[in-house]
């Protein structure tokens, strides 16, 4: 059940909010009015929820369109705060987050512009994902309307996102924005992966502290104004480059990689939603292989085909308007798609010096994981998470690899973990942590990190001393964009390894 607060009081004191309750009653959504593309040109969109980079970037691509969106704040504890405050008890860590985020945001937006909350809901639009169905049984905007209605936003307008449409959730009121409209909003996000891949390498080694995002803030200035432009990113990030080349680096410093999976959201996000995971873990002393968002996209267009092959011959439907996935058309469009992708991304790498790195192939990812993990299931990352962890092992990617959720997180605490203990059974060597977020865990969360990462460290120490080394090493070893072709682990046993040196 769902109660909501019709005539609701807030006071402030100490920065805490304090609630007066006039009148409960039981809340019932009401979907609003139709959203058009039309209405949008009138609108303030609003979206969030990837790294900070990446939703900068995407704004800065979009004004290159003449689109009034906005990007929202990092969620911070804040933002949790108010979403509890707002929400449905029970929610999962991501939901109280984001909503809690877009809810202080409009709050803040009216102090201090004076307008009304119905000026507001006229005003402005709110974009996000939708739920991935398991995921608190797909509720995620019916989320969002209470703790608006709530917080005095009612008629608030909502979009979601699928595979290829916006839409309000209603089903005949569906925004959708021709296919040029995602070019560069999407050449954006694939410049912003390489830059965070590029961060996660390079921070650790940094000789001067801070350098790194020194670094990375004119990279993202030099990719702003060739995005607002429209002009060339693979001449911007061949700048950046230019920029990344002066950080000096020491490799030679034997550090654990640890590899980040699990709920996009928990695993993705750079703030307390995960506790400041990525943070943390290196100033633990550890690299950090984050997961970068084009490999959701690829595993979006990889359950597509799947799951119409699976039902091809049972249904004669083909309808999803612009993008006519109807076998055989279907076939060549997603395979023009993804082919596209890896070349973009292949370039843009090549570019800044990003070496050594290439999205994976899903189709062999599911081959990996098949065995332990029924492809047919759907929700949340689906078979990625075991297959990462199998890959991990297999290729010696990493030294441990955790997976991050929020508590109760059905895709992947109920099925992911379960399987993963039958990896770990078989696979005794694999260094794997499951942890869950729950906003007010972080001294729980961070022990327990520590004590997987003690293990890890141990690994990563005795793969470098195993080597032997001189004083005087190659240049290549402080090169950032230098990839050593070897079959350690470690990014210094790498070097070692493949520039042959001994005493």
């Amino acid at each position: 059940m769902s109660i909501s607060c019709a005539n609701i009081k807030r006071t402030q004191s100490n920065g805490n909010l304090d609630f007066i309750n006039s009148e409960i009653s039981q809340w019932r959504e009401e979907i609003p009015s139709k959203f058009t593309y039309e209405d949008s040109q009138n609108s303030i969109i609003l979206f969030g929820g990837l790294t900070i980079l990446q939703d900068k970037l995407l704004m800065s691509a979009v004004k290159s369109m003449k689109e009034q969106y906005i990007a929202l704040p990092n969620p911070d504890f804040d933002s949790f705060r108010t979403g509890k405050a707002y929400g449905n008890r029970g929610q999962c860590n991501p939901t109280y987050f984001t909503v809690g985020n877009l809810v202080k945001y409009l709050l803040e937006v009216q102090k201090n512009s004076g307008m009304s909350a119905e000026e507001i809901v006229q005003k402005y639009v709110y974009v996000t994902a939708s739920g991935c169905g398991p995921c608190r049984f797909g509720m995620y905007i019916t989320e969002y309307r209470k703790a608006l209605n709530d917080a005095g936003f009612k008629g608030f307008r909502l979009m979601s996102f699928e595979h290829n449409r916006v839409t309000n959730t209603e089903g005949e009121d569906t925004l959708q924005f021709p296919p040029s409209f995602f070019i560069r909003p999407v050449k954006a996000a694939m410049a912003g992966d390489i830059l965070t891949l590029l961060t996660h390498q390079m921070r650790p080694y940094e000789v001067e502290v801070g350098a790194v995002d020194r670094a990375m803030q004119d990279c993202y200035d030099i990719l702003s104004v060739a995005l607002e432009n429209r002009k060339s990113l693979t001449l911007a990030l061949y700048r950046c480059r230019q920029v990344l080349k002066r950080v000096k680096l020491n490799r030679l410093t034997p550090k654990p990689k640890v590899m980040i999976i699990g709920e996009f959201w928990a695993a993705m996000t750079e703030g307390e939603g995960n506790y400041n995971l990525h943070r943390f873990l290196e100033s633990e002393g550890a690299e950090v292989i984050p997961q970068p968002i084009m490999n959701r996209l690829l595993l979006s267009m990889w359950e597509y085909m799947y799951f119409e092959d699976q039902k091809s011959g049972l249904s004669t439907d083909s309808g999803t308007g612009y993008l006519d996935f109807s076998t055989p058309k279907r076939k060549i469009l997603m395979g023009l798609f993804r082919t596209a992708f890896k070349v973009q991304f292949a370039l843009y790498a090549k570019m800044i010096g990003l070496s050594g790195y290439k999205l994976p192939d899903i189709e062999k990812l599911a081959r990996l994981g098949k065995e332990y993990f029924p492809l047919d299931v759907d929700g949340g990352e689906g078979h990625m998470e075991v297959s990462h962890l199998l890959e991990s092992l297999k290729h010696k990617l990493s030294h441990m690899v955790i997976s991050v959720k929020p508590f109760g997180c059905m895709p992947s605490s109920a099925i992911s973990d379960g399987i993963q203990s039958l990896v770990v059974s078989r696979y005794p060597e694999a260094n794997f942590l499951s942890i869950e977020t729950s906003g007010e865990g972080a001294a729980n969360f961070y022990s327990r990190v520590q004590m997987a990462l003690f293990k890890a460290k141990q690994a990563a120490k005795e793969e470098f001393e195993s080597l032997e080394m001189v004083e005087s090493v190659s240049e290549k070893a402080h090169d950032f964009s230098y990839a050593p072709k070897s079959d350690k682990t470690g990014t210094a046993a790498k070097l070692l390894d493949a520039l042959k040196i001994s005493r």
